[in-house]
């Protein structure tokens, strides 16, 4: 009935969004042989305007997306070992189709470079990095969860022992102080925050794009940390047909399916299909609780494209369920009570999105574009963690009007209103034993209504300096008004070294036990003050980007200083007392000074080296003391080779991650057999994969934490679970030991 409802009110809504104004999508192709009339899709090609320095190259699938440069319309695509060709693109053109011929080549020896699977936007005044589909197919990326692996300035941890819950971290900061969107619409907070990494399928990406610091107005105020946008795969530029299974010794199995179809020039579907299982029970420290949630979750995405001349239409809707079983080997699921047969955890969910976009461009010269982007989302959860209930509803809304202006060369102008709805409905309650019954504390519910208006300008100097500026007022039905301003300058010092900095404001609102549902896997009390204000913060960073040409190889060296201050916080104190977990509004300081070294280079043809050091100095004022945030270690070092052989038949990856020492929040005061060090060590964390290619397949082989490092006694009492002592979120590092997987990928493109 609750999907009928939804559905309901996605016929009664109003579709639109603004599509990509600004840029120059294609795809690049290579005939299948000598002779051969049949076409295959070119990875690593070069896509460059001409007589600028502003470029690309396609990623695995043969495909890119560039910025247009005002006053270049002839692009240049090129491959060693082939002939380079240059096109004509009208200024109402966005999709392109170019076809190499291998006039380069010598005998039967066709020399073959790659791009790079990360890249940063050159001329993007906002430090932008550009994870490809390539880079994940790196590493078992079964999801957004697993798709930072070989990135420098993300980290995924998890949240507890329990549930298997992940978060990111950005700039030492949790997770929800970064914005996540899926094609430029906000998703996975609120109820979506603590299980929705998992929600999104590697295989469905196309490609993710991770700003650091304070980003665009255009998507609202809550971007503190930075930003992550995760592009989906499009009808008109996907595969026929696309699949890819997965399986591991840990007891998942995965499978993800996708066919596309071309209706006509202008019309184009494509429906994505995921599912997966864990059904492994493992204990690797053998304390009786499984190491990670037997998962069972299906997904289905079907959406819509129509490329006018002057119009674009996009539409998709996604479904979702899922159901998590974690808690002790002896917990039946099949058994209503979690508590009847041992400590269970039982997380079911459903959750269905639908989003649907309009836009164009029109005046004198097409120099203004307008668009609307409108979304729907219903997140139900129903949870239990031993005697405790917790059971919600999440129903939102989100709209954005865009308006675009260029008023000459080197100027643009963006204004528009956004609105953002979102309606909780909470319940919890807690099994009595003495009395043999459920006790419900009243329901909760928070409705949160969010107008905004935004104003951005954008002055670009030819290439070598761009300004942007903008700011945003968004009115809080629970807060009142608030003021966004935030600025961003990138000036090229010399053609290979480039200065972007960066500073503005951010605001979010905290949902504390939608966010934060992984605590219930403990005997802690749960301690929320009344009447918690808005959180707020300022972020500024400075990056500092250079290119060295070593004969004709490009080595790229970048340095950053990131520091974010807390003007408000809400603290999530678990020092104060071992019984309790608090959260509060923050009384001082609350600040995070990050420094980070990265080089990206190929010494030879084929091998891809990425190397990074990450100094964490965060701290936060937490029982009225100043003190280094728990859990999260000092330092982060990350070295990641890549070697592909001629003709790219083989591929081999590798990664190294060393995560420095952090602070434990204190358990002193329990008896002894359940206290816990203050601090944790240095640990390393490798991972390698193996891939061979063939025509249209590949299969693959790897190994995640080949060390097989662990976390010891993650658990804290995990003999008994409904004791006073019981604690699962004390984690610091990988709860699962090492883990040996295997897959294959096939793909039928379209025939040209």
């Amino acid at each position: 009935m609750k999907i009928k409802v939804f559905l309901f009110y996605i016929l009664l809504s109003v579709p639109f969004i603004l599509s990509a104004q600004g840029k120059i999508e294609g795809k690049v192709f290579i005939t299948d042989g000598p002779g051969s009339s049949d076409t295959i899709s070119l990875p690593g090609a070069n896509i460059m305007w001409a007589s600028t320095t502003t470029g690309t190259a396609t990623n695995t699938a043969g495909y890119f997306s560039l910025k247009r440069v005002k006053g270049h319309d002839k692009l240049v695509v090129s491959f060693v070992g082939y002939a380079t060709d240059t096109l004509n693109v009208d200024t109402d053109q966005d999709y392109v189709e170019v076809i190499l011929r291998d006039e380069n080549l010598i005998g039967e020896i066709t020399v073959v470079e790659r791009a790079s699977g990360t890249h940063i936007n050159r001329n993007a005044p906002i430090m932008t990095v550009n994870i490809t589909s390539g880079e994940l197919c790196k590493a078992a990326c079964c999801n957004l969860s697993e798709s930072f692996v070989t990135n420098a300035s993300v980290d995924v941890n998890y949240t507890d022992a329990a549930t298997g819950a992940k978060q990111i971290q950005l700039l030492g900061l949790a997770g929800t102080y970064v914005q996540i969107l899926t094609e430029n619409i906000p998703a996975m907070y609120g109820l979506g925050a603590a299980y929705g990494l998992s929600y999104i399928p590697g295989p469905w990406m196309e490609s993710i794009q991770v700003s650091k610091g304070t980003s665009s107005v255009r998507n609202g105020n809550e971007s503190i940390t930075g930003q992550i946008n995760v592009e989906y795969k499009k009808p008109s530029k996907s595969e026929l047909f696309f699949i890819n299974g997965f399986l591991s010794n840990s007891g998942k199995q995965e499978i993800n399916m996708n066919t596309s179809i071309d209706l006509n020039k202008r019309w184009s579907t494509i429906l994505l299909a995921h599912g997966e299982r864990m059904g492994k029970q493992s204990d690797h420290n053998d304390d009786g609780f499984r190491d990670e949630p037997d998962v069972t979750q299906y997904s289905l995405f079907n959406r819509w494209d129509y490329i006018g001349d002057d119009m674009t239409f996009r539409a998709g809707i996604k479904y979702l369920k899922e159901e998590r079983v974690g808690g002790e080997f002896a917990y039946n699921p099949e058994e209503k009570n979690t508590w009847d047969n041992g400590y269970g955890i039982n997380i079911a969910t459903e959750r269905a999105e639908a989003f649907t976009k309009l836009g164009g461009v029109f005046g004198p010269g097409e120099k203004m574009s307008l668009g609307w982007i409108q979304s729907l989302s219903l997140h139900d959860m129903d949870t239990w963690f031993g005697y405790k209930n917790y059971a919600a509803i999440q129903k939102s809304y989100y709209t954005n009007l865009l308006y675009q202006y260029f008023p000459g060369e080197n100027h643009t102008i963006d204004a528009g209103v956004s609105y953002r709805f979102d309606h909780y409905d909470e319940e919890s309650g807690r099994y009595s034993t003495a009395l043999s019954m459920m006790e419900y504390e009243p329901d909760s519910e928070t409705i949160e209504s969010v107008p905004g208006i935004f104003l951005q300008y954008t002055y670009t100097d030819s290439a070598r300096m761009t300004i942007l500026g903008g700011a945003r007022y968004d009115f809080y039905n629970q807060y009142g008004a608030k003021f966004t301003p935030r600025l961003h300058l990138r000036y090229e010092i010399t053609p290979h070294l480039t200065l972007r900095a960066s500073a503005g404001k951010g605001y979010r609102t905290v949902h504390v036990m939608a966010e934060n549902i992984y605590f219930l896997g403990s005997s802690r009390d749960i301690i929320i003050d009344d009447n918690l204000s808005i959180e707020e913060a300022w972020n500024a960073g400075v990056n500092l980007t250079g290119y060295l040409h070593a004969g004709q190889k490009e080595i790229r060296i970048t340095g950053e200083y990131y520091r974010t201050s807390f003007l408000n916080q809400i603290v999530t104190d678990l020092d104060a007392s071992v019984d309790e977990v608090h959260f509060y509004n923050l009384a001082g300081s609350s600040l995070s000074n990050i420094y980070q070294l990265e080089t990206q280079f190929q010494p030879v043809t084929g091998l891809d080296i990425t190397a990074a050091w990450r100094w964490n100095d965060v701290r936060q004022t937490i029982d009225g003391e100043l003190r280094t945030k728990p859990l999260s270690p000092k330092y982060k070092g990350l070295l990641s080779l890549s070697y592909a052989t001629r003709m790219k038949k083989w591929q081999v990856d590798y990664t190294l991650q060393y995560n420095g020492p952090g602070r434990i929040p204190s358990t002193t005061s329990n008896p002894e057999p359940y206290k816990r060090n203050d601090s944790f060590k240095a640990y390393p964390v490798m991972n390698a994969q193996i891939t061979k290619y063939f025509r249209r397949w590949s299969i693959y082989l790897g190994a995640e934490n080949i060390t097989n490092f662990m976390q010891k006694n993650p658990v804290i009492e995990s003999e008994n679970p409904f004791g006073e002592y019981f604690d699962s979120s004390l984690i610091w590092g990988p709860v699962h030991g090492r883990k040996i997987y295997a897959g294959f990928r096939f793909a039928v493109d379209k025939k040209v």
